[in-house]
């Protein structure tokens, strides 16, 4: 029954459901396992996570499956109501869009009172299911919303859970829903290839890259695509590159590219915004720096060069532009101003912003990062005082007001020197 005032949406339908009516309907089941649950009940909370901040809701939800697996195995008895009340006065939407009623009503097909192989509705436990009393395809949505921090650890649980995560077919899941989490891959002066998780603030040690000291100690170029981290450089006997798979967490060489190549734009001196590719910056020679602008329109494949994109241009002292692009707007890191400006489409101007956290001018911009990593600014660099040498990273959003928010420390790396040579953010 639709609520009254509830309009409907073109191509799609939608309720307006009260938490409390949702506990009521969890508790007309009968059986006390999740097997027992409609279909369409449970498909319709899983739902909700793609739709809405699932920050409060997901743990919700997730809480009471566990519940209800504690109460299976254990065979005490509880009240669900009385474990949630309060907050089952809360409202919220539940809508489901045409796209997903097909695969929906097939699913709500599927004989739910039916236990995953290996296990029955008496609650033997069965290395054959991942979570017992729920069913594969809904146990896979619960493990694509958790952290991919986490994952390492999932794998280790059994062979089953190694397969799934190990195929990476959980981030296809992620890529679905449109579930992503920004990590920070980077490399400083002494230590080997670090990742850091902002939203936990946990860092993790990737195994030491097996290449040669000629690759170790030379200029590289790295950057991330999908669940890989490539990095590019020179070995003793040529130019190389090494891939860090995710999946697999190690490192393996890759087959050169046909024209070898190292220190190229793959990121320092381009970057894509209104669905097209710009390139600023940059020398013409020992003397002559660019201070125009180049646009690349990937439908018509055509270049458009773009007067005084880049006031003051880059000298051959200078790093490459630290650029990065944060919800379709351009920001730059000022090297010799220690500012952070933003770019004025309209007029083709810079607009100062605020002061960068950490000294750009004193290497010339070498050796400090500055990322775009999801909806905020990363500034990364190194820092000496009373505790030595160490790497700070700092975060800033934009969006939440150019004059008032403050820089924010996600994290202190010491002993780590205060050079960043390479960094890169996977999205995935």
């Amino acid at each position: 029954m639709q609520a009254a005032g509830a309009s409907r949406w073109p191509g799609s339908r939608w309720r307006r459901v009260s938490a409390r009516q949702i506990m009521e309907e969890l508790q007309d089941c009968n059986s006390r396992s999740l097997v027992a649950l409609p279909g369409s009940l449970v498909l319709r909370l899983f739902r909700l996570f793609g739709q809405q901040d699932q920050s409060s809701w997901q743990k919700y939800i997730l809480a009471y499956f566990l519940l209800v697996r504690n109460e299976y195995f254990s065979g005490e008895s509880k009240k669900h109501s009385d474990v949630f009340c309060d907050i089952s006065e809360l409202d919220f939407f539940l809508y489901a869009t045409d796209l997903d009623s097909e695969e929906l009503e097939l699913k709500e097909q599927k004989p739910i009172t039916k236990a995953q192989s290996g296990g029955d509705s008496s609650g033997n436990r069965s290395n054959d299911c991942y979570f017992p009393g729920l069913h594969d395809d809904l146990s896979q949505d619960c493990l694509a919303w958790a952290s991919r921090s986490d994952y390492p650890s999932l794998s280790c649980l059994n062979k089953r859970f190694n397969l799934l995560i190990n195929s990476g077919y959980l981030y296809r899941l992620r890529r679905k829903y449109d579930i992503v989490e920004h990590w920070v891959y980077l490399a400083c002066s002494l230590m080997p290839w670090e990742a850091f998780d902002p939203s936990r603030k946990r860092w993790m040690r990737l195994p030491r890259m097996p290449c040669d000291e000629c690759f170790s100690c030379a200029d590289k170029e790295s950057l991330a695509v999908g669940t890989q981290l490539l990095v590019f450089g020179r070995e003793y006997t040529g130019l190389a590159i090494w891939m860090y798979n995710l999946l697999t967490r190690s490192w393996s060489p890759c087959t050169p590219m046909n024209l070898p190549r190292c220190l190229f734009a793959s990121g320092s001196s381009g970057f894509f915004m209104d669905g097209k590719f710009y390139v600023i910056g940059g020398v013409s020679s020992q003397r002559d720096s660019l201070t125009c602008g180049e646009e690349y329109n990937l439908e018509t494949r055509t270049w458009r060069r773009i007067l005084d994109m880049y006031p003051g241009g880059t000298s051959a002292s200078q790093s490459p532009p630290l650029v990065a692009v944060v919800n379709n707007q351009l920001y730059a890191a000022d090297q010799s101003t220690n500012v952070v400006k933003k770019y004025d489409k309209a007029n083709n101007a810079w607009n100062i912003l605020k002061p960068l956290p950490v000294r750009a001018d004193s290497s010339n911009g070498w050796g400090l990062a500055f990322k775009a990593c999801g909806d905020r600014l990363l500034v990364i660099g190194g820092h000496r005082g009373p505790r030595g040498e160490v790497i700070l990273l700092h975060s800033w959003c934009p969006e939440g007001g150019e004059d008032g928010a403050d820089w924010e420390v996600l994290s202190v790396k010491e002993r780590a020197g205060v050079f960043v040579y390479n960094c890169a953010i996977m999205g995935c």
